[in-house]
């Protein structure tokens, strides 16, 4: 990994966002598809009429999208509307099999109606959003860590887009991110000391910016910061340790 070119995290971070925000709005100008919608937060939430049920419908894909692709969970929550079962209730009064068979597209599909159930009773149990916003971040991070099936991505894409708190989701995507930008103790750093290495060095870290900066990591690295890179165009190169080492053959 050749040396990096900024002073700290914080740097990286100042310098990143404003160019990822400015590649995301020359994309939509041009026309081009965008995997963040203009309206923030960017996770989606297609079928619900409330903020109840857009907050359910946040958790449950939260659990569909482990080990697969967006675009099998939506399949799998289109089932669920379709057959009106996409709320805490409706979930709990349907037998395994046809639950099984609904959230079938998103892959591993009798693990994630175990998963599936125990989220929803444990989120019906605790009062739904309502009942769930009382709580400090932290004792909700912990209460969600105790749910059969959830890991810390879960919890915190549950955390930042369902009930609105500041957290940083760490995934794959953020790790690449930063470990080819100069930071390769990113790759491997426990979860919550990444976690909280970002939002330390974040500013202004509100919910809906660290909901922008997850969906514009994304967005980033679906188009330029693959496995394989692609450094064509790509916003950062200009300081990025890794794609500068390519273009040198280091």
């Amino acid at each position: 990994m050749p040396e990096p070119t900024f002073d700290s995290l914080a740097d990286c971070l100042d310098w990143v966002e404003p160019r990822l925000l400015e590649a995301h709005q020359n994309k939509l100008e041009r026309g081009q598809p965008a995997e963040m919608p203009t309206d923030m937060p960017w996770w989606p939430a297609g079928y619900a009429h409330d903020a109840e049920a857009r907050a359910f419908e946040i958790a449950v894909g939260a659990v569909l999208t482990q080990n697969t692709n967006w675009n099998n969970v939506e399949k799998a929550l289109a089932n669920l509307h379709a057959a009106e079962v996409l709320a805490a209730d409706r979930i709990l009064a349907l037998d395994d099999e046809t639950l099984s068979d609904l959230i079938r597209p998103s892959g591993f599909f009798r693990i994630k109606t175990r998963r599936l159930r125990a989220m929803t009773e444990a989120w019906q149990d605790a009062g739904g959003r309502v009942g769930l916003q009382a709580r400090p971040t932290n004792e909700l991070r912990e209460w969600l860590l105790g749910i059969h099936g959830v890991g810390h991505e879960t919890a915190d894409d549950i955390l930042l887009y369902a009930l609105e708190r500041p957290v940083w989701v760490i995934d794959t995507y953020t790790r690449r991110l930063f470990h080819r930008l100069g930071f390769p103790e990113t790759a491997t750093k426990k979860y919550d000391r990444l976690a909280d290495d970002l939002l330390t060095h974040t500013l202004e870290p509100t919910a809906p910016r660290l909901a922008r900066w997850h969906g514009l990591i994304v967005e980033h690295a679906k188009a330029h910061c693959r496995v394989k890179p692609v450094c064509g165009d790509c916003p950062l190169i200009e300081r990025c340790a890794y794609g500068s080492g390519l273009e040198k053959g280091e």
